[in-house]
């Protein structure tokens, strides 16, 4: 079970692997609060997308870069007085550690689902740059939200609003 949820939430990340969900759960999440709303892939720089295209798994050393703007963009709607809805793998606890360094409370949102559902989904998209090939690296490099780790666990098996509808409860948004 993860950390209890700060009460000066200020950031949302929704995380997981490639095909969860996230960017439908986190427009979604910014539509119904009227929070700024980021899509973490249009922080890669090309070279990393032209990687992911071609079937390569980035390295840390490739996401480094990816996850300091995303950290510094969620600083900066901080400093403007936005809250955030963010997308981004975070598949890594140094990862979420770099995100968690943005100024404001961040809490995770881990969509989590079978690696039969989410390459189900994967095959169905026409529009993303993240061949089907990448998932099992994806779910190999995955480590679950840890005990200290502010944040949510849902399973992706509901319908999009439902999914909405059950973080919006589990992090008390409706009331922030």
């Amino acid at each position: 079970m993860p950390a209890p949820i700060p009460p000066d939430l200020q950031h949302v990340v929704v995380m997981g692997v490639a095909g969860s969900g996230k960017t439908t759960v986190a427009q979604g999440l910014a539509a119904g609060l009227g929070w700024t709303y980021a899509e973490a892939d249009d922080f890669h720089p090309p070279a990393n997308v032209a990687k992911m295209a071609a079937g390569t798994p980035l390295t840390d050393d490739d996401r480094a870069p990816w996850l300091q703007a995303i950290r510094d963009w969620m600083t900066e709607q901080h400093e403007a007085g936005r809250r955030t809805i963010v997308t981004c793998s975070a598949l890594r606890r140094p990862y979420r550690d770099v995100l968690r360094q943005a100024r404001g409370a961040v809490v995770f949102v881990h969509l989590r689902g079978s690696a039969a559902t989410i390459a189900e989904r994967m095959e169905r998209r026409t529009d993303h740059f993240m061949p089907p090939s990448l998932l099992p690296s994806q779910f190999a490099t995955l480590e679950p939200l840890a005990d200290d780790e502010a944040g949510v666990v849902i399973d992706v098996d509901d319908t999009a609003a439902e999914i909405v509808a059950r973080i919006e409860r589990d992090l008390a948004l409706a009331a922030r």
